[in-house]
């Protein structure tokens, strides 16, 4: 990447001129606004700081180094200190070549290191259908996994079924339809329906035996179906919560009983959960004798982390309905003497679905909110995927119905799969006259100088930066962003200049070339996505 290259050298800058530890990772490296450069760094100010010095000056002397580089053109310093960079063209046109000979390794990373990761999400109560609350979880959840692999991470999916406890005998009253029935909707008739009805005529049957087994069914019949067949997500575990009953549980209660980090009151057992900076303690076994879900959380902590497989990193996300959890699990951590910072919890906020400038709320088949896969059937999954994974996860979100059915390029789905569609009419059209399917020439390719068609390539090597920044913070939602910004250039591209250009056989050839390139990076983008690339529109 040419940001890791910048670091590099401004990292060998430091050691020559000052005697103070600065980690690579402690320089950041931005893109500018229009007319300052291809990238840019406060580098310089925070050296100053650490070395006692003016940042204007250790801006030059940082300067002087990157100027040796055959990369840049040319390399400002403005104040207060930062330092603005411009790439030579040569170096933006020798791109093409590694984006045709790298094709769908372009992107790869080995920043994870092959180290150990799970993601779990979705993690749906088996209580009923799935909504667009597991939707967004979902999309984000599986596209963060693709990212964090395509990053150098060894990454395992996992879903939670949480089928034990206090939903469980809900449900069971539910399909009884009795006073205490909880879930509602034209589901509960139809999971009825495929139950012996011997099951609740048996004298003495307990409720929540009734909901285990109405569990099993909505699990095998309404969330794993939709979850692989029409959200197209493939975990590798799925795992019951009901393995940890009894003897995990039991373990982790009574460790922390030895470690008087439990205790007794009002007859239930508390966990010291302030100790390691929770606001309030927790519950851990009622009053009643039942465990709670925080007693079967911690187990579940302590299997991860305990595994053969080892992770080295968990990665919950949860809907935000679960925000107050965050504390009392990183709680849990320290308890167990695990390292909380390698434990990131993301909460997914709420959905609203617009139509019309108004919400849609009701659903035929759930009764009270609309079902993930109702919204598939209606926008398609390209379309929900892409509107998702838009927004970052700590923002409400209104997903626009209408927008989201449109068959124009205001949909920025059909925006993007509009371009590729565009790039494989344009090599149609010219196999018949170019059969060379890349020339990878260097002086072929230095052809390509206009201002738009750099441009281009510009946005064309940031794709490797977007990974690595997605796989340290998480933030999936810059990939969307960043293919609709690779799309709006290629438009732009597109309109400008003239591809296939009889006169010019050889800018043709380049034109080619880079269309390839970035047609390689845009499949590569929507791959990661769970979006298809379509020929045809």
């Amino acid at each position: 990447m040419i940001r890791t290259e910048i670091k590099k050298i401004i990292q060998q800058a430091v050691k020559t001129h000052w005697d103070v530890d600065f980690d690579l990772d402690e320089i950041k490296i931005d893109y500018p606004p229009e007319n300052f450069g291809d990238y840019s760094t406060n580098a310089a100010m925070k050296i100053a700081k650490i070395a006692k010095s003016n940042p204007m000056e250790a801006a030059e002397d940082i300067a002087e180094h990157l100027r040796k580089s055959d990369l840049f053109e040319k390399i400002d310093v403005v104040k207060p200190g930062f330092i603005n960079f411009y790439m030579k063209n040569e170096s933006l046109q020798k791109q093409i070549s590694v984006i045709l000979e790298e094709k769908e390794n372009f992107g790869n990373l080995d920043i994870g290191e092959n180290k150990k990761v799970q993601v779990e999400f979705i993690s749906a109560n088996p209580t009923g259908p799935l909504t667009l609350g597991n939707g967004r979880g979902g999309f984000y959840g599986d596209v963060l996994a693709n990212i964090l692999r395509k990053a150098g991470f060894d990454v395992e999916r996992e879903y939670y079924i949480n089928d034990t406890g206090e939903q469980i005998k809900k449900l069971g009253h539910s399909v009884l339809q009795d006073e205490q029935a909880v879930y509602k909707g034209k589901y509960i008739n139809e999971i009825k329906k495929s139950l012996p009805s011997s099951l609740w005529e048996r004298e003495g049957q307990s409720v929540e035996k009734i909901g285990s087994e109405a569990a099993k069914n909505i699990l095998d019949a309404m969330i794993r179906p939709i979850i692989e067949e029409k959200m197209k997500i493939k975990f590798d575990r799925y795992f019951s919560e009901s393995e940890l009953y009894p003897k995990k549980v039991d373990e982790v209660i009574d460790y922390l009983k030895e470690k008087n980090l439990a205790y007794e009151k009002e007859d239930a057992l508390w966990f010291k959960s302030t100790q390691f900076g929770d606001d309030k303690d927790r519950v851990l076994v009622k009053a009643g004798g039942e465990k709670t879900y925080l007693a079967s959380d911690i187990a579940y902590l302590k299997d991860k982390f305990e595994r053969e497989k080892g992770f080295e990193k968990l990665i919950y996300v949860w809907g935000a309905d679960h925000h107050g959890y965050v504390g009392r699990l990183k709680a849990a951590a320290k308890a167990l003497e695990y390292n909380p910072d390698n434990i990131e919890i993301i909460i997914m906020q709420l959905v609203r679905l617009m139509s019309g400038g108004k919400e849609v709320k009701m659903s035929k088949r759930a009764g009270t909110y609309v079902t993930i896969d109702e919204l598939i059937d209606e926008v398609g999954l390209d379309a929900a995927r892409f509107f998702f994974l838009m927004y970052s996860p700590d923002t409400h979100m209104n997903f626009d119905l209408d927008l989201a059915k449109e068959h124009s390029q205001k949909n920025p789905v059909y925006y993007a799969q509009y371009a590729h569609a565009r790039m494989c009419s344009i090599f149609a059209k010219s196999d018949a006259n170019y059969t060379n399917k890349h020339t990878n020439d260097a002086n072929v390719l230095k052809l390509l100088n206009q201002e738009i068609e750099l441009r281009l390539i510009k946005q064309l090597i940031r794709f490797p930066e977007i990974i690595e920044d997605i796989a340290k913070d998480y933030q999936a939602h810059r990939l969307p962003h960043y293919t609709l910004d690779l799309v709006k250039a290629f438009h732009k591209f597109y309109e400008e200049c003239r591809v296939i250009n009889e006169k010019n056989p050889a800018l043709t050839e380049a034109r080619l070339d880079l269309i390839r390139a970035v047609q390689i990076v845009l499949r590569n983008s929507l791959k990661l996505m769970g979006i298809e690339a379509l020929e045809k529109m």
